[in-house]
């Protein structure tokens, strides 16, 4: 029959080891740190994240411009591998709109896989008239600002967890240490007899 000790290390007795009490409070410490700190610092890493993810998208918005254009160009043959749906990826054709006061344009823009010529489609371009990606809707900032949170957590808890182990190697050495040094007295009690 097997007997459990629970919480020997908090209590006094004669083989608990200073080296023990340490591994204790360490491990009390690291389960805090792994259920406070790092979704906490998860939590900071991800706002800081969804601040920084909706500046770039406002600069975005104010530097490009939507305009609803008819596809004239060839469609390439060879269209980019799809996945996950067949509007997914853009590629490049010629499109052309009309803007008040300047007429028809024409100019090769970023339209999604699937559009055929004659569609009618949005496109984007930024102020040098160039076609460009649209800027990020605030679903793609919040699922950049939570990437981002659920990695600055694992770092935290990698880094907690990394530290933990560190201090376990060496409170076994100390413990070891301090073992051998209470041999050291009490060996030859146990062992003159013998002799």
């Amino acid at each position: 029959m097997r007997t459990r000790m629970r919480g020997w290390r908090w209590r006094q007795n004669p083989l608990r080891r200073s080296s023990d009490v340490v591994e204790a409070w360490t491990a009390l410490v690291v389960a805090v740190l792994l259920c406070v700190g790092a979704p906490l610092a998860g939590a900071l890493v991800g706002l800081w994240a969804h601040d920084q993810a909706r500046a770039v998208a406002t600069v975005e918005r104010a530097e490009r411009h939507r305009v609803r254009a008819v596809v004239v160009g060839s469609i390439p043959e060879q269209l980019p591998s799809v996945q996950g749906g067949d509007r997914e990826h853009a590629y490049q054709v010629d499109v052309r709109w009309s803007e008040p006061g300047k007429g028809a344009r024409t100019a090769p823009a970023r339209v999604p896989a699937g559009t055929r010529t004659g569609d009618v489609v949005d496109v984007w371009f930024d102020r040098q008239g160039h076609g460009v990606a649209p800027p990020p809707t605030e679903v793609a900032v919040w699922q950049h600002a939570v990437t981002v949170g659920i990695c600055g957590a694992s770092g935290a808890a990698a880094v907690v967890l990394l530290g933990h182990g560190v201090v376990r190697r060496v409170a076994l050495r100390h413990r070891l240490a301090e073992w051998e040094q209470e041999w050291a007295r009490t060996g030859p009690d146990w062992t003159r007899g013998r002799a």
